[in-house]
């Protein structure tokens, strides 16, 4: 009887705890939801104007545009287009992937096909007029959120993305790993890698037969450093839709909602409370993880190999998009980028690794200026259409290096967009 006395005080004793821990929690996320976090080390500089020199050469880095509003009003396609009017030739638009929800593209027949074209079609009309380079990503959703058919999925989009809109670069092309680079002006070079393939269930293309010039699943990496050992006198940015780092759902960090509603994950309108037992499925996410999260195996394994290569080069930025925020982490020497937030918001957690946090649409910028100096801005709406500005809640010096020499002939690892395969 003791017992049993035991094991029903201990039981009220964990809810009670439970209680409190989401209660504090939640008291905690109110007062900095939304707002934008910057770390302590990071305000003065943040604080900092921009050179007042035009930059050699700008790159617009925004993810997740997969739900945009296609009746022209939409905020972040707006803020875009006044970004790409002032920058003109001397810039480049990256689409990180996840460009349509839920399943990418689907074959003609299917009933959702006219809702995905819809949303495709509001990124390409936008970026049609632009005058400098666009490029697009894949993410998970756009292989059809990483189930078996999701290579007929990503080929089909891949394919509507160069017949709509010829000058677009879909890279990697064909579905390959990567990784696959483009030279850009002002000694830039952008480095493509697809992220989805070391996580897709079903077909992966690899090999000469898919048109990949990787043979294993290592090979890339291995391509990799042989592409940023070789071009080590530019500035790089490393793309790919997966980030390294993240204070938000799929690095692991959820809402006290999402401890309370669970089935929220699964349907919006799922409002049955589960306490205790609801925190079961969010510590599931963190510690084993589903296979778009960072502790999924497949996931893990392919974050380990890219920091390997990444921090033996000082001053890389890699750029992703995946968990719809903005978010900005120094480490080791690299910049980690999360920009996300193309047309949906989600929870970001604030502090920890993080320089930089928002829960916020928008994107991320990097301007690169002649004297050496790249810099990342922070572009967010300031209304619901998009055609006020917000007040830029962060911008920061990167680095600072001597000018590159524009007289220096690029690589030929860094000459051809289609490094990554056969051509």
């Amino acid at each position: 009887m003791s017992f049993t006395f035991f094991l029903v005080y201990a039981l009220v004793g964990l809810a009670g705890a439970t209680a409190l821990w989401l209660l504090y929690r939640y008291g905690q996320e109110r007062r900095y939801r939304r707002q934008p976090y910057v770390s302590s080390t990071a305000r003065a500089g943040a604080a900092a104007p921009t050179p007042s020199k035009t930059p050699a050469y700008s790159i617009a880095l925004v993810g997740d545009l997969g739900a945009v509003a296609t009746n022209g009003r939409d905020p972040v396609i707006n803020l875009l287009q006044d970004w790409q009017q002032q920058t003109g030739e001397a810039g480049a638009v990256v689409i990180l992937g996840d460009n349509i929800y839920p399943t990418g593209l689907p074959a003609p027949t299917h009933p959702g096909r006219a809702d995905a074209e819809h949303r495709l079609n509001a990124q390409l009309d936008a970026l049609r007029p632009f005058a400098g380079r666009v490029i697009f990503l894949s993410g998970n959703h756009d292989w059809n959120k990483g189930r078996r058919d999701g290579y007929e999925y990503l080929l089909r989009q891949e394919a509507y993305v160069r017949d709509h809109l010829p000058t677009a670069h879909y890279l990697p092309a064909r579905g390959c790993p990567g990784p696959a680079t483009l030279q850009l002006p002002g000694n830039v070079l952008l480095v493509v890698l697809n992220t989805q393939w070391w996580v897709q269930h079903g077909t992966r293309p690899l090999g000469e037969a898919y048109g990949c010039t990787a043979t294993t699943s290592r090979e890339p990496f291995e391509q990799l450093r042989q592409v940023l050992a070789a071009n080590q006198h530019q500035r790089i940015v490393v793309a790919g839709h997966h980030p390294l780092y993240s204070n938000a759902m799929h690095g692991g960090q959820f809402t006290t909602k999402q401890h309370v509603f669970p089935l929220l994950a699964v349907h919006k309108k799922a409002y049955l409370p589960l306490p205790v037992v609801g925190s079961l499925f969010p510590a599931y996410r963190r510690v084993v993880g589903a296979a778009e999260d960072m502790a999924h195996p497949r996931y893990r394994a392919m974050r380990r190999r890219l920091l390997r290569v990444l921090r033996d080069f000082p001053n890389i930025i890699y750029a992703a998009g995946h968990d719809h925020n903005l978010q900005y982490f120094q480490r080791r020497g690299g910049h980690y980028l999360v920009s996300g937030s193309g047309s949906k918001t989600a929870f970001v957690q604030k502090g920890g690794k993080a320089t930089f946090t928002h829960e916020h649409k928008g994107f991320f910028v990097i301007e690169f200026y002649a004297n050496g100096e790249a810099w990342l801005r922070t572009l967010e709406p300031g209304n619901q259409t998009g055609a006020v500005r917000a007040t830029e809640p962060f911008r920061s010096r990167l680095y600072t290096a001597a000018a590159p020499s524009e007289a220096v002939a690029p690589t030929p690892a860094a000459a051809s967009a289609r490094a990554g395969s056969a051509g």
